[in-house]
């Protein structure tokens, strides 16, 4: 008889290592938030004003994208958002419940075409397997905008605006953003412009714990074991938390100085347990002449709170500070 595999390690309530190299993903905590983790089925008809579409990315082996499209009229020409998912570069999915709830709302609120790339998660794909698959992801859509590749059929009609793609990343794809937004700035994206990214409360941290970090409460969804955990299990072999991926201010990354990045609309928390070295990124941008602008989230939100539906339809800071987020998000997208 086969020995039984062994648990050789858990992350939170969200993901379980073995000893024969497989990961479990499944939600293990308080069962009335299942939910928020389960996959939302792609619906090409429109509900509640939008529609969703998976995408297999031709010629990238095992690459897809979920669209959300809003209802439009003869003529609308709509930003592209391409989004990039967080969960430590180890778990979550674009079609998990929690993300689909958002991104149709930010899609319908901001009038934007949003495709979201499903990354590859780690231990399985360590770093920089995240940041490859993001990058392919936009350079799809410039193949798409040159008309050298197909469009699927949810983007035939013309009607997405390839002069005014923006970046948009949560936690840890909020670092992703960083990243291709740089290599990015190494490259001619002839029919396609880079107008902005947008980092939702990036997942920058270094070795050394920050006051934010030590101070503001943990949540039963975010702790700093889980970071420490999910960050050793993501980056690559031998890396800590001062690695450039993790921590674009460090003196390991290349100086902010020389890259080349669109403007950048960075949302921070006030109690999000990473703040501080949020800032510190912000600071560092600033210091080297790059447009960031910075948006603050107050009333005690945490480390993505927006995206805990739950929350977001109960409690009233939460619904309030959400609505501002996706005010701010519209904001910025339209004044570039």
């Amino acid at each position: 008889m086969e020995a039984p595999k062994k648990l050789i390690d858990q992350v939170g309530n969200w993901l379980r290592l073995y000893d024969d190299g497989s990961v479990d993903r499944s939600w293990t905590g308080p069962p009335e938030f299942k939910f928020l983790t389960e996959p939302v089925p792609s619906h090409p008809e429109f509900l509640d004003g939008v529609s969703t579409h998976d995408v297999v990315i031709p010629n990238i082996s095992g690459l897809r994208v979920r669209i959300y499209q809003p209802e439009t009229k003869p003529g609308d020409k709509l930003p592209i958002l391409l989004h990039f998912h967080g969960g430590g570069f180890c778990i979550t999915q674009p079609n998990w419940f929690f993300y689909n709830h958002f991104y149709s709302r930010l899609t319908l609120t901001a009038r934007v075409i949003c495709i979201s790339v499903y990354l590859r998660l780690a231990p399985e794909n360590r770093l920089p397997a995240a940041i490859d698959d993001a990058f392919s992801g936009l350079l799809w859509l410039q193949s798409v905008a040159k008309h050298e590749k197909n469009p699927p059929e949810c983007l035939a009609d013309d009607g997405a605006d390839f002069n005014r793609v923006f970046l948009i990343g949560d936690s840890t794809g909020a670092n992703l953003v960083h990243q291709v937004a740089v290599t990015a700035g190494k490259h001619d994206l002839t029919t396609l412009r880079l107008a902005g990214g947008i980092e939702l409360q990036p997942g920058f941290v270094r070795s050394r714990r920050s006051k934010s970090e030590l101070e503001n409460p943990e949540s039963p969804f975010f702790t700093l074991d889980m970071v420490d955990k999910l960050l050793i299990l993501g980056l690559p072999v031998g890396s800590n938390k001062d690695h450039p991926i993790t921590c674009p201010m460090g003196e390991a990354a290349p100086s902010l100085d020389d890259v080349e990045v669109p403007p950048l609309l960075v949302c921070v928390a006030e109690k999000d347990l990473m703040v501080d070295t949020q800032m510190e990124y912000c600071e560092a941008m600033k210091k080297a002449k790059k447009e960031a602008e910075v948006f603050v989230s107050t009333k005690g939100m945490g480390h993505t709170f927006y995206l805990n539906s739950l929350a977001v339809e109960t409690d009233a800071d939460t619904a309030e500070q959400t609505e501002c987020l996706l005010a701010k998000i519209k904001e910025f997208i339209n004044s570039h």
